[in-house]
C-alpha cells in the first residue's frame, strides 16, 4: 500500500497516555518500577563510586529476597500492547510507533476524501468522524472498551475506537497480515459512521428493542455486511488514487475471510452456531467487500433487500 507522503487526518484523539501521541507500555515493573540513579559520564560510563553504590544496593536487595539479576532478565520482554520495549516512565518514541500513527492518520484521511466526494455528489456534507487511539482500555458512551473489545464505532459520540495493539493481534491471532488488511478494518468502522449519518444505525437500534436475540443477530449481519461493502467502495477509491500495491486487495479479502463468524467459531470452539452469527460468514464478508470494490457505488450496498 503506497500510503507514505500522503495527507494525514487531524481528526485523531490520542488517549495513549501522553501528549506526544503514545502511551505507557506494559512494562514488567508496572507503572512504578525501581529506579536507580545512573551517574557518571555523559557517554554512559559509571564512576567507581557509583559502581560501589550499585554493588551495595544489589546485596541489600538480595538479602531482602529480591534478585535484581533475575528481575532485569525478566524485564527484557517486549510489551504485548505497544509492540516495543519501553523503560519505566519513559515517553514512547521510535519508528514503530511513529509509523503506525502516521499510517492510521493517512488511512483515515483517505476515507475522508472518499466520503467527502460521495456525500458532495448527493448535495450533502460529510461529517468526518474522530478516531480515538487507546492502549489497554478507555471509556466511551457505548461502554467500557478494552483490548478484548476490538475496534468499534460508537454512534453516541460519532467516534471510531482503536486499540493500538489490535494490528498485531490481526496478524498473529487471525492470520491477516498486511497494511491493507489493517486499512480494511479502519474503513469498515468508518462505514458504520456513514450508516449512522444516513440513519441506518439509528433505525437498527430502534427496531432492535422489539427483536429477539436471533432476529437481532440476523439484522446485525446485514448492518455489518453493508459496512464491509462501504469499505470496498473506499478500496476502489484508493485504487483510483494509485495507493494500492500488488497483493493489497488479496490482503483485505483474506482479512474479511479470517474474521467471518463461521471461521472464528470454528477456530475457537470447533463448530459453528449460525443463529449466533452477528457479522456474517467469511464468504459473505468477502462477497460484500468485493461488491463494493467492483461497483464503487453506494447503491450496490443494499444488504437489507433479499438474500445476502
Amino acid at each position: 500500500m503506497e500510503w507514505k507522503g500522503r495527507r494525514q487526518s487531524d481528526n485523531i484523539e490520542d488517549r495513549r497516555g501522553s501528549s506526544s501521541g503514545g502511551g505507557m507500555g506494559r512494562n514488567p515493573f508496572g507503572r512504578s518500577g525501581i529506579q536507580i540513579p545512573m551517574g557518571g559520564r555523559r557517554g554512559g560510563g559509571l564512576s567507581f563510586g557509583m559502581i560501589i553504590f550499585l554493588v551495595v544496593v544489589y546485596f541489600i536487595l538480595k538479602a531482602m529476597g529480591i534478585d535484581m539479576l533475575q528481575v532485569l532478565g525478566e524485564g527484557n520482554v517486549s510489551g504485548s500492547g505497544s509492540g516495543y520495549e519501553q523503560q519505566v516512565g519513559e515517553a514512547p518514541s521510535g519508528p514503530a510507533n511513529d509509523e503506525m500513527t502516521a499510517f492510521v492518520r493517512t488511512v483515515l484521511a483517505e476515507t475522508e476524501t472518499t466520503w467527502d466526494g460521495i456525500f458532495k455528489a448527493s448535495g450533502e456534507t460529510y461529517q468526518r468522524p474522530t478516531m480515538v487511539l487507546f492502549d489497554g482500555g478507555t471509556t466511551s458512551p457505548c461502554g467500557q472498551a478494552s483490548s478484548a473489545t476490538g475496534p468499534f464505532y460508537c454512534p453516541g459520540d460519532k467516534k471510531v475506537y482503536l486499540d493500538t495493539a489490535f494490528f498485531r493481534q490481526l496478524e498473529q491471532q487471525f492470520d491477516a497480515a498486511g497494511d491493507f488488511a489493517q486499512a480494511y478494518v479502519i474503513a469498515h468502522e468508518v462505514g458504520h459512521h456513514v450508516q449512522n449519518l444516513t440513519g441506518v444505525l439509528p433505525e437498527f437500534n430502534r427496531q432492535r428493542q422489539a427483536m429477539g436475540e436471533r432476529e437481532a443477530n440476523q439484522m446485525s449481519v446485514r448492518v455489518e455486511l453493508q459496512a464491509d461493502c462501504y469499505a470496498g467502495i473506499w478500496a476502489k477509491s484508493a485504487d483510483k488514487e494509485g495507493i494500492l500495491s500488488t497483493g493489497d486487495l488479496e490482503e483485505a479479502l483474506n482479512a474479511a475471510q479470517q474474521i467471518g463468524d463461521d471461521t472464528l467459531q470454528k477456530r475457537s470452539q470447533g463448530y459453528v452456531v449460525p443463529d449466533a452469527f452477528n457479522h456474517g460468514t467469511s464468504a459473505q464478508r468477502m462477497k460484500w467487500f468485493k461488491r463494493g470494490y467492483d461497483s464503487g457505488s453506494v447503491g450496490s450496498c443494499d444488504t437489507f433487500s433479499g438474500n445476502i
